[in-house]
């Protein structure tokens, strides 16, 4: 006689007409499937969404010597016709009335302005403020800084990135400074860190996260009252943030739904097994056959 490879199967099969299906066991097998169902989705679901992994390293990132920056604010009390950017830095650059990339739309029936800018500074200290300075003579008696901050940002934008929301790239979002007193200027003190964010393909953006102080004064100068302004003095940290996103391995996956659907099954087994023994003792208890 041949061996027959069949004596190699551990799952060995049982003639139906041998078997005993159950409503408990029917109940059970449907709450199970269910469950591995629900497993199995949120499973896949975690696979494919990739994590985000944090690191920190000294560096300055990219080969642009310059770093974007954009700016959108609200002055509710002061005409469109005088307001303008200014812009200094360390090395030497002092520009007075920045015009390129801005838009001015008046509000409150011209009395107010929507003020819109986007303009690329030097990776050194240095501040940018709006200011009636570029208006020259036309400087309006009483300058009411008012403001309300709908965006400043530097850097390319990962608002809608996987770090987007736990990310400080725009702290000062609608920070409002409507009550505050005429005449007075308005200093944000910025730490930019410098964000490096690389997908799964290998694609980086590079941004800027910052914190920020702020201080309000009336400042006067030797006799004669200095010009009020909102100023947005930055310093750039040497330390960078790189995010970049990892997925697990597949075979992880595999590993995980095979644990997911072995162990759903033994424990349902088992819950089946309780339940049918516990049916048969109370029906012989019924019966008085249980001696």
């Amino acid at each position: 006689m041949g061996f027959d490879i069949r004596r190699l199967d551990v799952y060995r099969k049982v003639p139906k007409d041998l078997t005993q299906p159950t409503l408990a066991g029917a109940a059970v097998s449907v709450c199970s499937i269910l469950f591995i169902v629900f497993l199995l989705l949120s499973e896949f679901t975690t696979f494919i969404k990739p994590d985000v992994v944090s690191e920190l390293y000294v560096d300055n990132p990219g080969t642009i010597a310059r770093l974007e920056v954009r700016l959108n604010i609200t002055l509710p009390r002061l005409s469109c016709t005088v307001l303008g950017l200014d812009i200094q830095d360390d090395m030497g650059r002092h520009e007075v009335g920045y015009v390129d990339n801005t838009k001015k739309i008046p509000i409150n029936d011209n009395k107010g302005c929507l003020f819109e800018t986007s303009f690329s500074v030097n990776k050194v200290p240095g501040n940018f403020h709006v200011s009636t300075h570029a208006a020259g003579m036309n400087q309006p008696l009483k300058p009411d800084f008012a403001h309300f901050i709908d965006h400043v940002s530097f850097g390319d934008d990962l608002s809608n990135s996987s770090v987007g929301e736990r990310a400080a790239f725009n702290p000062l979002l609608n920070k409002d400074r409507l009550n505050a007193k005429a005449e007075s200027s308005h200093d944000y003190y910025i730490k930019i860190v410098p964000t490096v964010y690389e997908d799964l393909w290998g694609n980086q953006n590079i941004s800027y996260q910052y914190t920020f102080a702020y201080k309000e004064y009336q400042n006067h100068g030797h006799g004669h009252r200095v010009l009020p302004a909102i100023w947005f003095r930055y310093d750039i940290s040497p330390i960078t943030v790189k995010y970049h996103e990892k997925r697990a391995p597949f075979y992880t996956f595999i590993t995980t739904i095979c644990a997911i659907v072995g162990g759903t099954f033994t424990v349902a087994g088992i819950i089946d097994a309780l339940i049918f023994t516990a049916a048969e003792v109370f029906r012989k208890a019924e019966l008085g056959k249980l001696h």
